[in-house]
């Protein structure tokens, strides 16, 4: 078989913002002495003309009334497995029978430890994840190596855009997520801390990064157990605010492995479940009345 022969999978994404790491190639190794698993190649598109610096540093000027909308760049990721496809044949079945959502949010997950990596490499605190419900296209598809870099590709499919919050499956009723933003905007409700600690630890856990949830539900726990006392009684969350306490041992165990090594799957576990029922606490407390 020909090296012209072989073809190979590609995940396609466009954002409508920079994601942050300069455009170009990076490569992806799954550990350290593997082979490169996947190729990343990031380009911006239709990025606005930059502004001379001699525009920037002039004094402020008036606007219309209605200005135009400024332009915006947009960022397509393609992701390209290094693992080739035998032949043409082999590629037109892998795309007939592939799991596409799967395959998309693969490359979504694979797009996010570059983006994480990024965050931390430019010490960036607002460099941040992508949600594949984000993307305004998702392509998945399969083409000869350097084309398929290129952004060129002998077959691929679109996958139909979601519409969705982004919340998580199952907690949207409870949520009732523009209401509570309503509360929150007119101060009949307040944003607590374990609710932001809880959704860091949710983001840490997805992505795989097992310490730092582990790290993360530590403080929320801990917030949440002397945040949701007042509603102990209004709200009917004393069973769960006692659960909550009865996991903080297990939960600081595991914590403090952390800080030292990584995780067993028993761990992991521990961390998943205590962090499903902080979750499942902050719901009950919304769904029972601001």
């Amino acid at each position: 078989m020909t090296t012209s022969s072989r073809r190979f999978r590609f995940v396609q994404l466009e954002y409508p913002w920079p994601l942050g790491p300069e455009p170009g190639r990076y490569s992806i190794r799954e550990q350290l002495g593997e082979g490169v698993g996947w190729v990343l190649v990031l380009r911006t598109l239709g990025a606005p003309e930059r502004r001379s610096l001699s525009r920037l540093r002039r004094r402020a000027t008036e606007v219309p009334r209605s200005p135009p909308p400024e332009p915006v760049a947009t960022s397509r990721a393609t992701l390209v497995d290094t693992t080739p496809l035998e032949g043409v044949e082999a590629a037109v079945r892998w795309l007939a029978d592939a799991q596409l959502a799967d395959v998309a949010a693969d490359g979504v997950a694979r797009l996010n430890r570059v983006l994480h990596a990024h965050r931390v490499a430019a010490t960036d605190a607002y460099a941040h994840e992508v949600a594949l419900h984000q993307a305004l296209v998702v392509r998945v598809g399969y083409g000869t190596g350097e084309r398929v870099a290129d952004g060129r590709w002998e077959s691929a499919r679109e996958l139909a855009r979601e519409r969705t919050t982004g919340a998580r499956p199952g907690s949207t009723a409870a949520l009732r997520p523009q209401e509570r933003l309503v509360a929150l905007l007119a101060g009949r409700d307040a944003a607590l801390a374990c609710e932001e600690l809880a959704l860091r630890a949710r983001a840490d856990l997805d992505a795989a990064r097992v310490r730092e949830a582990a790290l993360q539900l530590r403080a929320a726990l801990e917030a949440a157990i002397a945040e949701l006392e007042p509603w102990r009684e209004a709200a009917g969350l004393g069973a769960r605010i006692d659960e909550l306490a009865e996991r903080r041992a297990e939960v600081e165990a595991v914590a403090g492995t952390a800080l030292q090594s990584g995780l067993h799957d028993g761990q992991v576990e521990v961390v998943r479940v205590a962090l499903e029922r902080l979750e499942a606490a902050l719901r009950a407390r919304v769904a029972g009345g601001l």
